[in-house]
């Protein structure tokens, strides 16, 4: 007989401990006190008091594209992004956009959303090209350069770029490694 009462005590110090570690929140009273409020995750302490939950992490952009060095990603970069016709640019901006992560993903797929709305450049037939002048490392800044381009615009159904000479930009563009000998354009940055 003597063992039924210590089955049942041991019984109910279990009950009790299962309920500290499990009911940490109550939805009308918020987070528990005592130990047991340490084991409740902060987001879900947050909800209880808030009534938000936050959302889960993006998952980790992918670049289409790499280069081995940091100079010859951003150069493939840079040929690309300045060499378009009316036709092209749109899909050759979404392009960029999954050659690259960061900024400069978020910058391309803006400007190709944009330029899929713009009529002018098929109606007027729009078309730049322009060769690599120059990458170069920004002094005293780690994995940013300078992109030097030569760029002409021309109109083939209209004179609005008649006579135009060609010109320089200068872009400001970052990378990241992301693994040994793969680099990946992360920022784009025209200054003209």
């Amino acid at each position: 007989m003597r063992r039924v009462p210590i089955a049942i005590a041991v019984l109910c110090c279990c009950a009790s401990a299962a309920g500290c570690a499990a009911g940490g929140v109550n939805a009308a009273a918020g987070p528990a006190s005592g130990s047991g409020a340490s084991q409740v995750p902060r987001p879900v302490r947050q909800a209880a008091q808030t009534h938000e939950v936050p959302s889960p992490l993006p998952p980790p952009e992918h670049a289409s594209r790499t280069g081995r060095t940091a100079a010859a990603a951003i150069r493939a970069y840079a040929e690309r992004y300045v060499n378009w016709n009316a036709e092209s640019v749109t899909g050759m901006l979404r392009d960029l956009a999954q050659a690259s992560v960061g900024q400069a993903r978020s910058a391309m797929a803006l400007e190709a959303a944009q330029v899929a709305a713009d009529p002018e450049l098929a109606q007027n037939g729009i078309a730049n090209s322009g060769t690599v002048e120059a990458v170069a490392a920004l002094e005293g800044e780690a994995a940013r350069y300078v992109v030097v381009t030569r760029e002409r615009t021309t109109a083939a159904l209209s004179n609005a770029y008649q006579g135009l000479r060609p010109a320089w930009h200068v872009t400001i563009a970052s990378v990241v490694a992301v693994a040994p000998g793969r680099w990946v354009v992360s920022g784009w940055q025209p200054e003209n």
